[in-house]
């Protein structure tokens, strides 16, 4: 196969601090990640070709969403599969072509006319020339391009989150199109950029909501829930990565069958759904964060189903128990395809009868979750008497990611310092770096308020929103702060949601994203006061020294 270099700079673990060029830290492959290239080349001819005829389908909108999807890091690492999403890609640019090669001509961008290649080699030879990385190019129009491409991944996994559960909006796809085929423009400027990125964060918020609406509609709302650390004699199965759907039809499927169900990673927050909580055999929550998944599938009695994304590179240990669905891939695991909506996991289940299971029961301790927006909202008045009481005298964000790479104590730190007077919410899987911490409560409020998944920012948003409507202030006038860690896109679009909300004075970390120039890092510092982390002491003491 024809040498691939690459050039990957979309998550926070990138080489050096700097980029991946000949293997991902994530697993990557320098072939995987020319064929990614080739494939957003793809999705931006596709826009082009919409945005000129104003004309598109459901299923091309289907495609970009989980085309971008397929690309966000730990998602798919198999180059044959992102093939075939690169050759549907083109029957789809070929379909919308007719009249766009009428209303272009010689004006249409490279990525709306080239012809795809026969072969996979052939293929990494045009994917050199269709990365978005143009080391001529100007450094602050590059990161801000790299910027805009990273935030529309992250909106595009919860957009699909959303479509599986059968919400979908016009206004999210049709940004798609416009900042895809923004980055067809050679001559883009630098404000016109930024105002991309900043709306990507508007259109991210709306897409969290449509997400949160999705499963509050379908599961109901997240309620105050003590889940399992520990472990029940029999055998067992466990979930990773985000999608409630899949869960519950895992549950439906493994009814009656005695074999229990544990979650993993950002799963555990589904254990507050009532539509999820009141199947028995949902036993608890098994392991902390996707980084630990070798050590802990590795020692896991059971089958294992990966859904969404988060995957690492299974281990030979228990390559014969794992299986994926839906986006993720892996060259070697069992993948289950959706038919009409639906997905047989009868091959996971037959193989957790085939393993051990657990031999006993294990102690764990019980955490409770489930503290989303709705449930925060039905106490808002407590909440509010303690703090004009002065018993709360200030609220943390500490959530995001979490990460293999050092300094991810620091969040650990953090919570532990933080005086005994505040509160911390928290959300996503950077959480399981303190969660089971007993932190005390405040006149029966918990010091520790788990709001959910890494999408679930929504509910912080929501209730930071509530708190101020309450103090007549502005967000940015509550005693609040925002301590976040980043790993991959999905926290780049959140981020730029905030922004977008004039939220101010984020702490990030633990390290700043290679893809922002200097530059650019400057704006946002002077318009939003964004400022990495520095140690938790003397961060702790400058939010409480300013408030």
């Amino acid at each position: 196969m024809t040498e691939n270099k690459m050039y990957c700079r979309q998550c926070e673990q990138t080489a050096g601090g700097t980029a991946c060029t000949s293997m991902g830290v994530c697993g990557k492959t320098p072939e995987v990640s020319g064929l990614q290239d080739l494939l957003i080349y793809t999705l931006r001819g596709i826009a082009h070709c919409v945005n000129k005829t104003g004309k598109r389908t459901p299923e091309v909108d289907t495609f970009v969403r989980e085309a971008l999807f397929a690309t966000v890091t730990n998602v798919d690492f198999d180059d044959k599969e992102v093939v075939k999403l690169i050759r549907k890609g083109h029957e789809l640019r070929a379909q919308l072509k007719g009249n766009c090669t009428d209303k272009c001509g010689a004006h249409s961008p490279k990525s709306g006319t080239f012809k795809l290649a026969d072969t996979e080699e052939e293929m990494l030879v045009q994917a050199k020339e269709a990365s978005l990385f143009d080391a001529s190019a100007n450094e602050d129009i590059r990161s801000l391009q790299h910027i805009l491409l990273y935030g529309m991944k992250g909106v595009a996994a919860y957009a699909e989150h959303a479509s599986v559960m059968g919400k979908t909006s016009d206004e999210i796809d049709t940004f798609f199109y416009k900042a895809l085929d923004m980055l067809n423009k050679t001559d883009a400027t630098a404000d016109e950029l930024l105002g991309l990125v900043l709306e990507c964060g508007k259109v991210n918020f709306t897409t969290m909501g449509l997400l949160d609406e999705a499963h509050t509609t379908n599961f109901g709302h997240p309620e105050p829930t003590q889940v399992s650390l520990g472990a029940k004699k029999g055998k067992a199965i466990l979930i990773s990565g985000h999608d409630i759907p899949d869960l519950k039809m895992l549950l439906e499927q493994t009814e009656g069958k005695d074999i229990n169900i544990y979650t993993h990673g950002e799963m555990l927050p589904l254990h507050a759904y009532p539509e999820i909580k009141k199947f028995k055999h949902l036993a608890g929550h098994y392991g902390t964060a996707w980084q630990n998944q070798h050590k802990e599938f590795a020692a896991f009695p059971g089958s294992i189903l990966m859904t969404t994304n988060c995957i690492q590179k299974p281990m030979d240990s228990y390559m014969p128990n794992i299986f994926t669905t839906g986006l993720v891939q892996y060259p070697g695991v069992k993948h289950i395809d959706a038919k009409d909506g639906k997905k047989d996991f009868s091959s996971v289940i037959n193989r957790a009868l085939e393993l051990p299971g657990f031999e006993s029961n294990t102690e764990g301790k019980n955490i409770t979750i489930g503290f989303g927006h709705n449930a925060v909202m039905g106490v808002a008045g407590k909440v509010i008497d303690a703090v004009k009481a002065g018993k709360i005298k200030h609220f943390f964000l500490v959530g995001g990611c979490d990460g293999a790479k050092p300094g991810r104590n620091y969040y650990t730190e953090f919570v532990e310092k933080t005086p005994k007077d505040t509160v911390i919410l928290t959300l996503a899987c950077g959480k399981f770096r303190f969660n089971t911490m007993d932190l005390g409560d405040i006149d029966g409020i918990p010091r520790l308020l788990d709001i959910g998944q890494c999408n679930d920012a929504y509910s912080a948003i929501k209730i930071a929103v509530a708190l101020a409507e309450a103090f007549k202030c502005d967000v940015n006038e509550l005693p609040l702060s925002m301590i976040l860690s980043w790993y991959e896109q999905k926290a780049v679009c959140i981020l730029l949601t905030l922004l977008h909300l004039g939220i101010k004075n984020i702490k990030l970390g633990p390290t700043l994203p290679a893809f922002v120039s200097p530059n650019v890092l400057n704006i946002l510092v002077e318009k939003f006061n964004i400022a990495p982390i520095t140690t938790p002491e003397k961060d702790l003491a400058e939010i409480l020294d300013k408030k």
